[in-house]
């Protein structure tokens, strides 16, 4: 008959021990509990609309008070009032995203309606809609970027190690 376990050594009565197989359905695994505690970050964690509305208005989302951006889409390392690492914030293609879903979807009826009623050259249409488009993208960019890092700092998605 053929066993499948482990064998472990038993003792018995005068010192010696005997070799037993114990099936592995007996044998306990050792199984890894991941950590559930809820860890508190050292700066202030807003709520998801404020934090939105303080990254769109180029604020720290986390404290309101200080520049989120140092340059035009540069975020900075680390809040000047309350510590929050907004570096650690990858906001990667979700800005561009969201920014050419946004403009996409006021100037492409726009540019139907003009066209349903107007009926222009398409000079006047590359005229009017391209630098609409250009100046909606950029003018834009800025606060859907500060948006999306201040949705990240409200999630607590601010680690070393990314999310999840």
């Amino acid at each position: 008959m053929l066993h499948c376990g482990a064998r472990i050594g038993v003792p018995v009565s005068g010192g010696n021990t005997v070799s037993e197989v114990v099936p592995v359905a007996e044998i306990a695994p050792v199984r890894w509990q991941p950590d559930r505690s809820r860890k508190v970050p050292a700066w202030p964690v807003p709520r998801v609309w404020q934090a939105m509305l303080r990254g769109a208005a180029g604020k720290c989302p986390a404290c309101g008070e200080t520049r989120l951006f140092r340059a035009f889409l540069k975020v900075n390392a680390k809040c000047a009032k309350c510590d929050a690492p907004l570096g650690l914030a990858r906001a990667d293609d979700a800005p561009p995203y969201f920014t050419i879903l946004l403009v996409g979807h006021i100037i492409v009826p726009l540019m139907m309606v003009v066209e349903r009623v107007w009926t222009p050259d398409l000079w006047v249409h590359t005229a009017l809609w391209v630098p609409l488009s250009l100046i909606m993208t950029i003018g834009l960019l800025g606060p859907i970027k500060g948006m999306t890092v201040g949705v990240m700092t409200a999630m607590g998605m601010l680690t070393e190690a990314g999310p999840g």
